[in-house]
């Protein structure tokens, strides 16, 4: 018997990139199809980053597509495909599947946006976007609470433990946060009144401005902060387009 009905690669492709918005970001890599598989799509596998674990994943299932976060091709990367990079893609062109793959426009999107999902997740009210492409978001709680029971919140809503740097004890209730490796925009957060700021990763020097700013940082790790974005648009495209099969994979990573 052949496969139940199934959705054009084009077709998918497209109502992703109208739905993200994809053309209006100038990107570190390129949005939407990176690598062309099979002409018809059923079964989707999203996952935060297009890691070999996660192609090895998908072909297990018979995926024609891996939807992620991270995908490949990033500017100021070494163009020849080889080694770490040839042995993922081989594994793709093999099984015939594509790989689509959203940057900034997962981080910025309204509804399925990380930084509007971790909103909802850590019970933010979002006041202001600003920044590249609005992606610095400041908010308020409810209520205020110390630094280390925010901390014990961001860790039940993303199942890991965030480093908390700087006062545990600081009451705070105005809220800066940006997914993935914003640590940057700290001292922005700040000067718009933040009581505490949030993202991904942490740098030598941010240890430094969160004591010098007086704004305790949370760094919740990369890959958590970025799972809610991915799963969300897989979980959207599956009630969207009944005739799609999609799963999330997740390959936990520590950063």
């Amino acid at each position: 018997m052949g496969r139940e009905k199934e959705m054009k690669l084009a077709e998918l492709t497209a109502w992703l990139d109208r739905y993200l918005e994809a053309e209006r970001f100038s990107d570190y890599a390129p949005n939407g199809l990176q690598v062309e598989g099979k002409a018809d799509v059923r079964r989707i596998v999203t996952a935060v980053t297009a890691s070999r674990a996660a192609i090895e994943y998908a072909v297990s299932v018979g995926a024609d597509a891996l939807l992620v976060h991270h995908g490949w091709f990033w500017k100021g990367e070494p163009a020849p495909v080889v080694g770490m990079k040839a042995k993922r893609m081989r594994l793709m062109m093999k099984a015939d599947m594509s790989l689509v793959a959203y940057h900034l426009p997962l981080d910025a999107h309204p509804e399925v946006g990380n930084n509007a999902l971790l909103a909802k997740m850590l019970g933010i009210t979002l006041e202001t976007r600003s920044g590249f492409y609005d992606l610095l978001h400041v908010g308020t709680l409810a209520e205020p609470v110390p630094a280390r029971v925010f901390a014990r919140r961001v860790a039940e809503a993303l199942g890991r433990e965030p480093q908390l740097f700087g006062d545990g004890e600081r009451m705070v209730r105005r809220i800066g946060w940006c997914s993935g490796a914003a640590q940057g925009e700290l001292s922005a957060a700040a000067a718009q009144g933040a009581d505490l700021y949030l993202s991904g990763e942490i740098s030598e020097r941010t240890w430094h401005e969160a004591r010098e700013e007086d704004v305790p940082y949370l760094a919740c790790g990369h890959h958590a902060t970025e799972c809610c974005g991915i799963k969300a648009l897989g979980e959207l495209l599956a009630e969207t387009f009944p005739e799609l099969e999609v799963s999330f994979y997740d390959d936990r990573n520590p950063v």
